[in-house]
């Protein structure tokens, strides 16, 4: 762990924070009938997405319920595939992944400061 990833835990954990805040109240219908609220979704999870490639696979090994390929990758499709994003798939990805990468995140932050 040669390089410090603490601002990467720290982005993730924000972006996470924002799109729960923008989110909370919030159904699918509501997202897809708001264009802005699915460009700060996006944004955030651009974000996430990023800053996922920082932290060393080694910590990533400790949380093998998160599919760390496909939180790299999706960063990817929102840039370059973004005319064939589905608002459901998004939608998932807020609502059932990112509670769960929040989790891991904490843990690998919290093993981190030990």
């Amino acid at each position: 762990m040669s390089r410090d990833f603490g601002y990467a835990i720290d982005d993730i954990l924000e972006a996470i924070e924002r799109i729960e805040q923008v989110v909370t109240g919030k159904s699918l219908a509501d997202f897809e009938a708001n264009w802005q609220l699915q460009y700060i979704v996006q944004r955030g999870i651009e974000i996430i997405s990023e800053a996922s490639r920082v932290i060393p696979d080694d910590l990533k090994r400790t949380r093998p319920e998160i599919p760390w390929d496909s939180v790299k990758s999706i960063g990817n499709v929102l840039r370059h595939e973004y005319r064939a994003i589905s608002n459901p798939l998004i939608w998932r990805v807020v609502t059932d992944e990112l509670p769960r990468l929040r989790n891991a995140i904490e843990a690998i932050r919290d093993m981190r400061r030990s």
